[in-house]
């Protein structure tokens, strides 16, 4: 499972699939990498992303915003920058996050109807840990691209500002993989099930990390 998805999304909820199903063991593990389901003898996957080409069912759970921040205590120095150009072009400090797959940092996109512009973040700091980044962020270090799952807590209390509210369309999906379409265990169906309703329950809590 996606760490991150683990921690901050499922990990509050879990106690409550465990009591609903007193007789069975759940096995969690947390990596970066999906890694070969069949072969590891894993009943289910979690990531984010979209899928890559395999025998794998993948089941879309969600798809996210991907919400660019900063802390006002950051903007005060530099000022709210008001288009994703001004990024590169005034030098604002950007926190980049290192792609699991590639090792190296996710491309900033931005997209508006018809119109995408992709930003270089040429960052001194490069994380791969959505936790340390969302607390780096808040420290006011600069600014970082984060999931909207997880962070509408501190969006809501002003803890952090969405910078470009009118280049919001690019969305991350999340997705559940498992080995077999023909025949689904039932505890694997069960803990779907769990699954798909905590992650859409999730967009109306507010959950602080």
């Amino acid at each position: 499972m996606d760490p991150y998805f683990s921690q901050l999304i499922l990990g509050p909820q879990l106690s409550g699939f465990l009591k609903a199903y007193p007789e069975l063991k759940v096995d969690l593990i947390t990596r970066e990498n999906l890694g070969d389901l069949i072969s590891e003898g894993y009943d289910l996957g979690i990531r984010f992303g979209e899928p890559h080409p395999s025998t794998l069912v993948a089941l879309r759970l969600l798809d996210t915003k991907v919400l660019t921040i900063a802390s006002p205590g950051y903007l005060k120095k530099p000022g709210h920058p008001t288009d994703p150009q001004e990024l590169v072009a005034d030098r604002h400090l950007m926190i980049a996050f290192r792609n699991p797959e590639t090792g190296r940092p996710f491309e900033w996109a931005f997209r508006k109807c018809r119109m995408e512009i992709k930003v270089e973040t040429q960052s001194q700091l490069m994380l791969s840990d959505v936790a340390t980044m969302h607390a780096v962020c808040l420290a006011g270090y600069g600014i970082a691209q984060v999931l909207e799952l997880g962070v509408n807590a501190h969006l809501s209390i002003a803890r952090l500002v969405a910078l470009f509210p009118d280049w919001e369309e690019e969305r991350f999906p999340l997705y559940a993989y498992y080995p077999s379409r023909q025949y689904l265990a039932p505890k694997t169906r069960a803990f779907l099930e769990f699954l798909s309703t905590t992650v859409h329950a999730s967009h109306s809590r507010k959950t602080i990390l």
